[in-house]
């Protein structure tokens, strides 16, 4: 067996026939997935040995791993069949060189359990996690005695002072992360630009410029993307901060499991030490009381060492029910950036960024269809195009106005369903028998008062619109006065049932 260090397989290629075959498969893999694919996941990729039939590579992380095999493993195996015919496997193990053998730490141990680890990985299961003093069982490594150098190339180094295997989880700067959402592939519009305009600022400034930064809006929006950006933009800028990206659920679970292992003073180490804490979809922990009082606790730590926090929610800070008062009032201490509803512009820049990444033409009146017919958001839009792309490389056909419609039907018709808040106050004046006007007005008679929180009610249920966005429908209203006219129609359905089944019918009328 040849056994390769990196330095080996880097800088001796003219000794090493298969030093040299390593290098011509990385230079192919990195033409075929481009240079940021290539930097997050393939180029972690260290040769460590080259046996008679197989190959084996080593990744510093078990998420890395995982990731390789599902997506690259059957190219990699394809490559070194064209270098080398006799060479029919390729297996992927954890942990970096051992620079007496070679190999990489806990790969034996991976040799020994084989498939059956490999398939099921029940050491990274919740269930399975070893107790402590257990750490070198089933080949897991002592959290705390891992060296920092593990973070190996492309890596965030760990966030946090480092935890034992208690039942805590490690969490690292790639978790979750997705490559694809950079600065770069975000299109910018009016609905979005103080958004993308704020998260660069955070990205990019080595002092905090407002804390917290608090992006919110809709589904489907972006504000998923613009908190990845923010990651991979401090990863490059500067590879040294510590940051740590989870959703509110994540946070919650770890919390949940540092109570159960009476281990919270880790848990708070770790969260506390950070330069950069990322918290998305906040809004999971409302009613969540005890969550709450440690994110409350961790949340002015962070701040009074002056380290940077970036939150997202579907909800302004004030509008999140469930959150403590004082809570709420931190959430909105720093920037509070909304991302509006997309317009047909950006919509059609997001097309137009995302057809010339693909491989197939698209006309542009499609696109055009496209942005003017869905507009509920992005994740629905780049679907459709998705779709359209996929069905045209698999039959061969050429993209067209008419396939589109054809294909997309579905889609299509339940964009049309949706109703706008102009036809909800026609339908509900009607209905009531008063003017179109009075829904804009002043008047605060009963007669008047109760068809508007009719229709702030059904604007609420059938819309994506925001309670600003609402309020501002029906004269200029504060979004206090919708939430208001949504908890008083939810109590009236409660008791009157001639009142509910107005309600009822007019819905079933505006969605037919």
């Amino acid at each position: 067996m040849v056994q390769l260090d990196s330095a080996s397989a880097d800088s001796h290629t003219d000794k090493n026939p298969h030093a040299a075959q390593w290098t011509r498969i990385r230079a192919r893999l990195r033409s075929e997935v481009g240079d940021s694919a290539f930097r997050s996941w393939l180029k972690p990729l260290t040769l460590v040995a080259v046996k008679e039939q197989g190959v084996t590579l080593s990744v510093p992380t078990r998420f890395m791993r995982d990731w390789v095999a599902t997506h690259y493993a059957d190219r990699l195996r394809a490559l070194w069949a064209n270098e080398d015919p006799a060479l029919r496997s390729v297996e992927i193990v954890t942990g970096l060189p051992d620079s007496a053998s070679g190999q990489p730490a806990g790969a034996k141990t991976d040799a020994r359990r084989g498939s059956r680890d490999r398939d099921s990985q029940a050491g990274d299961s919740p269930g399975n996690t070893p107790a402590a003093g257990n750490g070198a069982a089933a080949g897991t490594q002592n959290y705390a005695e891992r060296p920092q150098a593990a973070a190996g190339p492309g890596l965030m180094p760990l966030a946090a002072p480092a935890f034992h295997n208690n039942g805590l989880e490690p969490l690292e700067m790639e978790a979750g992360l997705d490559p694809r959402f950079t600065f770069e592939n975000f299109v910018v519009g009016k609905p979005n630009e103080l958004a993308f305009a704020a998260a660069r600022r955070a990205a990019e400034s080595s002092s905090v410029p407002f804390n917290p930064l608090f992006l919110y809006g809709g589904v489907g929006l972006g504000k998923t993307h613009l908190m990845h950006a923010i990651a991979w933009h401090i990863r490059k800028r500067d590879p040294n901060r510590r940051v740590i990206y989870l959703s509110a659920e994540k946070f919650m679970y770890q919390f949940i499991r540092a109570l159960r292992f009476k281990d919270t003073v880790a848990f708070k180490d770790q969260f506390r030490s950070v330069d950069v804490l990322m918290i998305d979809d906040v809004q999971f922990i409302s009613g969540k009381d005890s969550t709450q009082e440690e994110f409350f606790h961790t949340f002015n730590a962070l701040v009074d060492r002056n380290r940077q926090i970036v939150i997202s929610a579907d909800k302004s800070p004030h509008d999140l029910e469930g959150m403590e008062e004082r809570l709420r009032s931190r959430l909105g201490w720093g920037l509070v950036a909304d991302i509006h509803p997309t317009s047909y512009e950006l919509r059609l820049g997001i097309l137009q960024a995302k057809a010339e990444k693909c491989e197939i033409p698209i006309p542009h009146k499609v696109l055009e269809f496209l942005a003017h017919k869905i507009t509920s958001n992005v994740r629905e839009l780049e679907g459709a195009l998705n779709r359209l792309v996929a069905h045209a490389t698999l039959v061969g056909r050429p993209i067209s106005l008419e396939s589109a419609q054809e294909l997309l039907h579905d889609l299509l018709r339940a964009n049309d369903r949706r109703v706008t808040i102009e036809e909800i106050q026609k339908r509900v004046a009607e209905h009531f028998n008063i003017r179109i006007a009075d829904m804009h007005s002043a008047r605060r008679s009963r007669a008047v008062a109760r068809p508007r929180q009719v229709a702030m009610y059904l604007a609420k249920q059938l819309t994506a619109r925001s309670l600003p966005e609402i309020g501002r429908k029906f004269g200029g209203r504060d979004h206090t006065t919708v939430m208001h006219a949504v908890k008083k129609i939810d109590e009236l359905r409660g008791s009157d049932q001639s009142f509910a089944e107005d309600v009822e019918l007019l819905r079933r009328m505006l969605e037919s």
